[in-house]
């Protein structure tokens, strides 16, 4: 029984496997063959990839619209989430991804005698011809680009119409081979139909025969649909299957590969009505060509561009505009199925995390366990109105009244702004959170992928929950003015955290958790305990006046180390703070100032010794420089690093230095330590013999308070200000990669974080890209 038990368990381990490498069995580099790094990533990680033909550029739009039409494509791919491939031969070499100097060299040829329209006959002819000196370039046509994408492990092929039977193909056997391709190529076409002038009914009887998949997407409409006719939208012949959607179309897409089809399948994509050619009018200019083609002896695969041609002409352009929109129409759904399609994979790849137990809620699974940071908090959909006051008038808005204002929307929320500069950065890192089972959150992840950006901690929760949104609306100077936000997705998850990203962080071990104050008070203390257990370092961000008082977890009477088992980590190696880096702002830490229980340890030392303290810091600062100083001081025996943000008066930093700190012997670094115990011992075990400290507080191995004003790293014109919404974000994100870039501690890295704060503040993004070449 044993035995038998552990054969299954071998045949499902070897199984997982083998669908694993088959999935990316993809042909290797070699003299005939080039797969483009960025699509060979994208297929190896199992991302969504779109193939695109070339034959619609070298042999359809003439030069230079041609390379205006890829670029155009390509980009349509990338704004819905894809990695576009475009697939064409140059110099007798086979190019899958071509770069866009590639791209370049191949459609300056279109129409050349040495650019050849390329089926699955030609490739081998094109590619063998390289070797002995004649390098030809090629443009695939879709059963070419079909064979290609599928050596390439790409499931997802856009472009514009179909080939098919001719008008008499019955006797004169002209039938495309994108038919018979489509017969045993398991690759999906995405296309606006069957070119006009073919003979469409008997198209989908050889395509029946072939055993290749045929559905029409629905495009709203109810019921069964007929299938389109490239520069219409219905040829009046009923389409084989109906479609409503991309979805639909990935499962379908899904079942064929799981079951292990290994035809292909084609999903007819209408041109928008409002782009649509009348029929009437088609028909008849096609029955005129037709015409032509037989009296002038055209057949073959002269046949199709010389159709094409008279149509354009007679249309007078019409044709080719109606052509451009189709294409485009379809390369959006390819790209939207092909995103589709990479989740339902991801699921079947890791089936056993891709649906929470007791959540229900989606994974995204990650392919790579390394990552440095950890961000946990807020992604929100982020709406920035900006006051524009049509004459001179007050700087702020006016009050129960409509104002004139710039709306602009992103994807933001305090979180998502720090992982995306730390992403900027250079960083490895993960953000954990979650998000609406909305059309937010769908857009939300396309989005996220189009940036590789780490979305695997991201959670959609079920049922009918909603993405959060921040609403902020600023002065005329761009200062906010007041913020609305609906964060309530994040504070109600405090009976599914453990199956959400518990295991997920255990696994991960990140050097840094980054964790900002949308949570509950209860998920905080959660995210905390467990990022205590792995050894993490821990920063809170306050995110608000109304939030910044969460953090200390109601006075935090429930010390976070009675929360972490034993055997996770030794007591000698816990840290007794909750927090290793605070960064609020002036009012925030005000606010929590105010939550200081009475009883603290610091609260005391500084009722023993705060006349001097306090004189000490004003002597060194200004006076409210000095009361802000003095009042984070009091944060200390909870937080051992405190970053006071004050706008654009920079930053104040206040730290509790532990006896064996390096600055404590600099003598550089002794003008900004307002307190120092002398003579402390530089033993780790001994502890100072005050009889008004806590054995077991943080003070215990404190030496000194050091405390430094960093003034802003320079001033921004208040005309080149953009949005201030993710400065603060920006500086606590580059704050932390800066200091693991460098290996250096967070005090010799504020100046860094300043200057990235001043890009995001010049910037419409909430936060700068131009963080890229920061470090």
């Amino acid at each position: 029984m044993m035995l038998q038990r552990a054969g299954r368990q071998w045949q499902r381990h070897a199984s997982y496997h083998i669908k694993k490498i088959s999935r990316r069995n993809i042909l290797t580099d070699n003299r005939f063959f080039k797969i483009s790094p960025e699509v060979r990533d994208a297929v190896m990680g199992g991302r969504p990839v779109v193939a695109l033909e070339t034959t619609i550029y070298t042999h359809g739009f003439p030069y230079p619209d041609n390379i205006e039409l890829s670029k155009h494509l390509e980009k349509t791919v990338q704004d819905h989430g894809a990695i576009p491939a475009t697939i064409g031969v140059l110099n007798g070499v086979i190019r899958v991804g071509m770069s866009v100097e590639e791209s370049k060299q191949l459609l300056e040829t279109s129409r050349q005698p040495t650019t050849i329209k390329l089926s699955r006959r030609d490739i081998s002819y094109i590619c063998g011809l390289g070797l002995t000196g004649r390098n030809l370039n090629g443009g695939t046509t879709i059963a070419g680009t079909m064979v290609l994408a599928h050596l390439a492990g790409i499931r997802v092929f856009a472009t514009g119409g179909l080939g098919g039977v001719h008008r008499g193909g019955e006797t004169s056997m002209d039938i495309s081979a994108d038919l018979s391709e489509l017969g045993r190529t398991p690759v999906t076409v995405i296309s606006g139909g069957c070119k006009s002038f073919l003979d469409i009914p008997r198209t989908l009887e050889y395509l029946e025969t072939q055993g290749a998949g045929v559905a029409t997407f629905a495009d709203g409409r109810e019921g069964s649909v007929n299938f389109p006719a490239f520069w219409t939208r219905d040829s009046e012949i009923r389409s084989p299957k109906t479609v409503r959607d991309e979805h639909e179309a990935a499962a379908i897409i899904y079942a064929q590969s799981k079951l292990g089809l290994n035809s292909g399948l084609f999903f007819a994509s209408p041109i928008p009505e409002e782009s649509s050619l009348s029929k009437s009018t088609m028909d008849s200019i096609i029955a005129d060509a037709i015409a032509e083609t037989k009296r002038k002896g055209i057949e073959g695969s002269d046949n199709t561009p010389f159709i094409l041609d008279y149509i354009h002409r007679v249309t007078e352009g019409k044709s080719i505009k109606a052509n451009r929109k189709l294409v485009e129409t379809s390369v959006i759904r390819g790209a939207k199925t092909a995103v589709a399609l990479a989740k339902l994979e991801k699921g079947d790849e890791y089936d056993s995390s891709f649906i929470s137990a007791s959540s229900q809620s989606i994974h995204l699974p990650s392919n790579d366990l390394h990552v440095d940071v950890v961000v946990a908090g807020a992604l929100a959909v982020d709406l920035s109105c900006d006051y524009s006051p049509i004459i001179d008038a007050d700087a702020t808005p006016a009050l129960h009244t409509s104002n004139p204002a710039s709306i602009s929307q992103d994807i933001g929320g305090v979180g998502h702004n720090i992982a995306t500069a730390l992403h900027y950065a250079g960083t490895k890192v993960r953000l954990c959170t979650p998000i609406g089972n909305d059309l937010a959150g769908t857009a939300v992840l396309t989005n996220l992928k189009a940036r590789d950006f780490d979305i695997a901690g991201v959670r959609v929760i079920p049922g009918n929950t909603t993405t959060p949104q921040y609403v902020a609306v600023n002065d005329k100077n761009k200062n906010l003015f007041v913020a609305m936000a609906d964060m309530r997705l994040l504070e109600n998850l405090e009976h599914t955290f453990d199956s959400l990203w518990t295991s997920e962080l255990l696994q991960l071990k990140p050097q840094w958790l980054i964790v900002d104050a949308n949570w509950s008070s209860d998920l905080i203390k959660k995210w905390v305990t467990v990022g205590r257990s792995i050894g993490a370092r821990i920063a809170l961000e306050p995110v608000s006046v109304q939030k910044a008082s969460r953090l200390f977890y109601r006075t935090w009477k429930d010390r976070i180390q009675g929360h972490i088992s034993a055997a996770s980590m030794p007591p000698s190696q816990m840290s007794h703070y909750l927090a290793d880096l605070l960064t609020p702002n002036q009012l925030e830490l005000e606010t929590m100032v105010g939550n200081v229980r009475p009883e603290s340890a610091w609260a005391v030392l500084l009722s023993n010794i705060g006349t001097d303290t306090s004189t000490t810091l004003k002597a060194r600062l200004s006076a409210d420089l000095a009361a802000t100083a003095y009042n984070s001081i009091k944060l200390l025996s909870d937080f051992s690093c405190i970053l006071t943000k004050l706008g654009p008066e920079g930053v104040i930093l206040t730290e509790a230095l532990l006896n064996n700190d390096p600055r404590l012997k600099d003598i550089e670094q002794q003008q900004y330590m307002v307190f120092r115990r002398d003579g402390f011992s530089t033993d780790e075990d001994s502890r100072p013999a005050f009889g008004y400290v806590d054995p077991q507080s943080s003070i215990a191995n404190v030496a000194a308070i050091y405390v430094r004003h960093y003034p802003a790293a320079g001033k921004v014109p208040e005309q080149d200000i953009v949005s201030v919404n993710g400065v603060g974000d920006t500086f606590l994100g580059v704050l932390i990669a800066a200091s693991m870039k460098y290996n250096k501690n967070i005090s010799e890295v504020v100046d860094i974080a300043q200057q990235a704060s001043m890009l995001s503040l010049q910037n419409s993004a909430s936060v700068s890209p131009e963080i890229r070449s920061l470090l």
